[in-house]
């Protein structure tokens, strides 16, 4: 549910000057006791803050004394202001003041990430297609009927399982593959994190297997069907007809034409697409390379739990990657009635993770020298310092080979890929060192996605250089997905708990049944210019935002607003190494 930090709990200030035009903005979940700690004063006046103060909320005294620093003009704020507390360390409840104006109460703690990584997993299982753990019942069981193969078009094939990627029924291998990789990232570097509060199934109750890996195998087991045999792959089911208004997953009854089944698109490497619009494929490198990351680093962590299944997925991996290099090129998502598809344009980051994999797998170094190679061709991700892109055009947004490549026993190749992590931090952190939230992120389609790209990264970078330059752009892209930006809410549902954060996302789920879908992350804010020109958008209620919309971009609580307020799959799922490295961070410096 919404807060809103009421003025009677501070009835000595007034606030019918500042009410509707300044604001000090915070991460609502908390700082770390040692972390970066800033929050941000946005005014809509020309404002001269000389000074802020932190008060301890429970004795109203204050306890650190400041001067901010001033940004100047940030959209359609006149005056915006750093305020660094960094200095103080002491554990408590505090607010912040300058002048008369006061931010919400937020916690001091090293416990404050505890249990977010495990929380987001909540909104995995409420994605799972085949049995959903949150309606307890199942949906689309008939899936599926192949296209786009030359000799099996229109034959069954059971494909049901994995999770929708959205608010929609679609599932993409290219999301799917890639959030299950994610995770199984996140459980490899910090695995002590996760818990233990689930069954494979997603229905409560303890099974001797962490939860994320429960979710791990429950999108591997989807990923084996959809990679039946060697060379044998599909790319997605469902297309955008699938777009006929909310229901829910069990009550779907969108007919492609062959009733209850839907289509499974079969990787061609041409062109695909069955109606009006037509994806750019090229080639099914980026899609078969995909596969063989999340098939090389399962087998290496789930053999223990699962050493049956785990058999042969190694060798599923080699020829998933034999496969990716035989027809080089992007396998983009395919689209029908509107032109809206994830055009992922690039393919050598995916085969030098593939490529990565296979080496730490198999000790082969003919693996180590191709991912080398692969690794070259792109050392930044295109959209690194960029003002904009197209819709997933450079995808996945981080590329975790470069991190397997910059820990290298050689160091000329470990010096090598630690700078190009660095190239691609310095180019977000330029694009964004004047404005007050040290926001360098473009506002394209899913930008909370790339925002969680970049805190992996600088996390990342961090860890094997000890170079501290991009700590604070850390600490405040972090903050930025806790409230500290101009709408001062969470991009995270439902958490913090006490929190703002969304209550009316795109998704049928909460719009026609209030369940509630907690720990989705929010496609976050797009430019004004792409919103004014979606097709079919629209909001439903007033944007109680309004009084504090940037201007360049915009963002709405709203259901109708699916380009900033939907959840996705595979931006949940990139939050679970940040989430719980932060964890980890805390419990470490207790």
């Amino acid at each position: 549910m919404k807060i809103y930090f009421c003025i009677f709990v501070f009835p000595f200030l007034t606030f019918s000057a500042f009410a509707q035009q300044s604001w000090i903005r915070i991460n609502q979940l908390g700082y770390l006791k040692e972390s970066i700690k800033v929050a941000v004063l946005l005014d809509k006046e020309n404002l001269n803050i000389n000074s802020f103060e932190l008060i301890d909320a429970e004795t109203n005294k204050s306890v650190f004394k400041d001067r901010p620093v001033s940004f100047g003009r940030y959209g359609n704020f006149e005056s915006t202001y750093r305020l660094n507390f960094s200095e103080f360390e002491k554990e408590g409840t505090y607010y912040i003041k300058a002048d008369n104006i006061i931010s919400p109460q937020f916690k001091i703690s090293n416990d404050v990430y505890n249990g977010t990584a495990d929380f987001i997993l909540r909104y995995m299982r409420q994605q799972r297609c085949g049995y959903n753990p949150l309606l307890k019942d199942s949906c689309h069981i008939e899936d599926g009927y192949i296209i786009d193969h030359p000799e099996l078009t229109g034959e069954h094939i059971d494909v049901t399982g994995g999770w929708h990627d959205a608010s929609d029924y679609l599932q993409y291998l290219t999301t799917s593959a890639n959030a299950t990789y994610q995770m199984l990232f996140a459980y490899w570097k910090n695995s002590l994190i996760f818990g233990d509060n689930y069954d494979a199934a997603g229905n409560e109750g303890s099974n001797g297997i962490p939860d994320i890996l429960d979710e791990v195998k429950w999108g591997l087991d989807w990923l084996v069907k959809m990679n039946p045999d060697s060379g044998f792959m599909f790319n997605q089911i469902a297309d955008d007809r699938d777009h006929q208004g909310f229901r829910l997953p069990n009550h779907d009854s969108v007919d492609y034409g062959k009733g209850f089944e839907r289509p499974v698109y079969f990787i061609t490497g041409q062109k695909q697409g069955v109606c009006k619009y037509k994806n750019r494929t090229t080639g099914v490198s980026s899609s078969a390379a995909k596969y063989a990351s999340a098939f090389a680093l399962g087998y290496n962590l789930l053999k223990k739990f699962y050493p049956e299944f785990c058999e042969p997925l190694l060798n599923k991996a080699v020829d998933a990657y034999e496969f990716a290099k035989t027809d080089l090129g992007v396998c983009q998502t395919a689209s029908c009635l509107s032109p809206y598809f994830y055009e992922e344009d690039n393919y050598v980051d995916d085969l030098e993770l593939a490529a990565t994999q296979l080496f730490r797998s198999l000790n082969d170094s003919t693996y180590l020298k191709e991912a080398v190679e692969w690794g070259k061709i792109e050392p930044f991700t295109p959209w690194m310092g960029a003002d904009t892109a197209r819709h997933y055009q450079w995808y996945p947004f981080i590329n975790l080979g470069h991190y397997y490549l910059s820990t290298s026993e050689d160091e000329s190749v470990s010096d090598r890929f630690k700078n190009y992590y660095r190239i691609g931090l310095e180019k977000v952190y330029k694009r964004g060192e004047d404005n007050p939230f040290l926001f360098g992120i473009p506002f394209i389609w899913c930008s909370n996605n790339l925002v969680s790209a970049i805190l992996t990264q600088a996390r990342l970078y961090n860890e094997v250089t000890g170079d501290e330059k991009y700590l604070e752009m850390e600490a405040s892209l972090r903050d930025w997905l806790f409230g500290c930006n101009p709408w001062g809410t969470s991009m995270i549902i439902g958490l913090p708990e006490k929190g703002d954060y969304p209550v009316d996302p795109h998704s049928a789920f909460t719009a026609l049944y209030d369940y509630s879908i907690d720990g989705g992350l929010v496609d976050g804010p797009v430019y004004s210019t792409i919103y004014n020109n979606l097709i079919g958008i629209r909001l439903y209620n007033d944007d109680e935002y309004s009084e504090s919309q940037p201007g360049p971009a915009v963002y709405h609580d709203d259901y109708g607003d699916y380009s900033t307020n939907e959840p996705t799959m595979d931006g949940t799922a990139s939050l679970s190494f940040y989430l719980s490295a932060m964890e980890k961070s805390g419990k470490r410096k207790r």
